[in-house]
C-alpha cells in the first residue's frame, strides 16, 4: 500500500483544524508546531485543500484557516484526493489490458490486491473528519 506523507499530513492538519475549530481561524504556524509538520509543506498542502474547497482562509491579525464545511461532512477520502494522493495496492491500472507484470494476463494475486484496495478506499470513504476529533 502506498500513502505518502503528503496524504498523512493533510489528514493530520485537517484533524488539528477540526479539533480547534471553536477557536476561530487557525494559522498554519500553529498547526505546524502542534503536529510537527514543516510550515512550507503545510502551505503547499493547504493550497490544494483550499482549491478543493475543504478549507477557506482569512487574512489579518486573527487570520488563518477554517473548515469550509462541518467536519461531519468531510470524508477522509476527500482530503486524500484533494492533495492528489491515491491509495493504491495494485501495480497495474484496473482498466488496462496489460497485467501487473506488464504481460497480457493479470498476476495470480491481482484479485487479492484489488479487494484490499477496495477495502482501504471504502474505509476512507466511511470515516469522517469528525470521527478523528471525538476522542480529543
Amino acid at each position: 500500500m502506498k500513502l505518502t506523507n503528503k496524504g498523512r499530513y493533510a489528514v493530520m492538519a485537517m484533524a488539528d483544524l477540526a479539533s480547534n475549530a471553536s477557536k476561530g481561524p487557525i494559522s498554519l504556524s500553529e498547526i505546524s508546531l502542534r503536529q510537527n509538520i514543516s510550515l512550507a509543506y503545510l502551505e503547499q498542502i493547504f493550497l490544494q485543500l483550499k482549491n478543493n474547497r475543504l478549507v477557506r482562509s482569512s487574512r489579518g491579525a486573527n487570520g488563518g484557516y477554517v473548515l469550509e464545511k462541518p467536519a461531519s461532512e468531510i470524508k477522509l477520502s476527500n482530503i486524500i484526493y484533494a492533495v492528489d494522493e491515491e491509495v493504491k495496492t495494485l501495480n497495474c491500472k484496473k482498466t488496462s489490458r496489460r497485467g501487473c507484470n506488464h504481460r497480457s494476463v493479470k498476476c495470480i494475486t491481482h484479485n487479492l490486491w484489488d479487494q484490499l484496495d477496495q477495502h482501504i478506499n471504502g474505509f476512507f470513504e466511511r470515516v469522517k473528519l469528525q470521527d478523528l476529533t471525538k476522542n480529543n
